[in-house]
């Protein structure tokens, strides 16, 4: 969606660059899998060396203190924070620098220690192993992927980190929950290879809706009441296109799936009324490409 509406706007835009452009993108998106990563090494490193401090200065140990010493036993969060391969994966990734960020980093922490899950945890003398996941999981959950501010440091760094965050999150959480301290290979770093055939996909995929745009385009005409094609929101312009791309042109996705898929695109990305204009317009020509015949599907249950 993001290269067709860049490519769209440029004028002088060549469909080669596009496609190299979202292959880069979604490269990237294993960067920031590891630059998440990275924050919960950063946490880990932070919080010893606040414990360093209060030991060499012979600062009181209070309840700061406590909170923080028992944040750093934390089991998983070692077993992240000690990963071989996590190391070498930073240690090649220069731009990731969580150091840098100190004041952000040290917030994270308050905030970790201070919530109510952490009171509990503290309570706790021998937190045990499930109960350490336990915290690593819900700290990361309700206050590490929520945060504004790594959002802003997101979109100042690469705009498409943006988009792909709700998914690394969501990866990250799934990786979390499945964290074996006896297995180092339980914390995964899956490889770009490995979906192939995703990537080849969405070029196909971003191909038919730029090359394929006047005829796209026209499949809109009479499907708008009162309004024609070049008033249409920008942004549900080219949900549509790609949206119609995938219903013509791919017969392995199943209608329901390309619909949803879209429907939820539009309330993320366009004005709250788009879901349901582009629900009525996909509506119309779904039942318009099926009566006709064009809206060829292989396999059961695909319409």
């Amino acid at each position: 969606m993001q290269s067709v509406y860049s490519f769209n706007l440029a004028k002088e835009k060549k469909l080669e660059d596009e496609i190299v452009f979202f292959k880069d993108s979604v490269a990237k998106t294993f960067d920031l899998y590891l630059l998440v990563l990275g924050l919960l090494k950063a946490i880990k490193q932070y919080v010893d060396d606040q414990l360093l401090a209060y030991n060499k200065h012979k600062i009181i140990k209070d309840e700061k203190y406590l909170r923080l010493k028992c944040l750093s036993e934390n089991r998983f969060l070692n077993f992240i924070n000690d990963h071989s391969t996590l190391k070498k994966h930073l240690k090649n990734k220069k731009f990731i620098r969580w150091d840098l960020e100190f004041v952000f980093v040290k917030d994270l922490v308050e905030e970790m220690i201070s919530k109510k899950v952490f009171e509990t945890y503290i309570n706790n003398k021998k937190p045990s192993e499930k109960d350490d996941l336990q915290l690593l999981i819900k700290s990361f959950k309700n206050t590490i992927a929520p945060s504004p501010y790594l959002y802003n440091y997101l979109e100042d760094h690469n705009l498409t980190w943006i988009d792909d965050l709700p998914v690394v999150n969501t990866f990250i959480l799934k990786i979390l929950k499945q964290l074996d301290l006896d297995d180092s290979q339980s914390l995964k770093f899956p490889k770009l290879n490995e979906n192939n055939d995703d990537l080849e996909f969405g070029i196909k995929l971003l191909e038919k809706a730029i090359t394929k745009e006047e005829d796209l385009l026209k499949e809109l005409e009479g499907k708008t009441p009162n309004w024609g094609a070049e008033r249409i929101a920008r942004m549900d312009q080219v949900i549509l296109k790609i949206a119609i791309a995938e219903l013509l042109y791919f017969p392995n996705i199943p209608t329901k799936v390309s619909l949803n898929e879209y429907l939820e695109i539009a309330k993320d990305y366009s004005t709250p009324n788009s879901n349901n204009f582009i629900n009525g317009v996909l509506d119309k020509l779904v039942r318009e490409f099926i009566d006709k015949k064009r809206m060829i599907k292989e396999g059961r249950g695909l319409l």
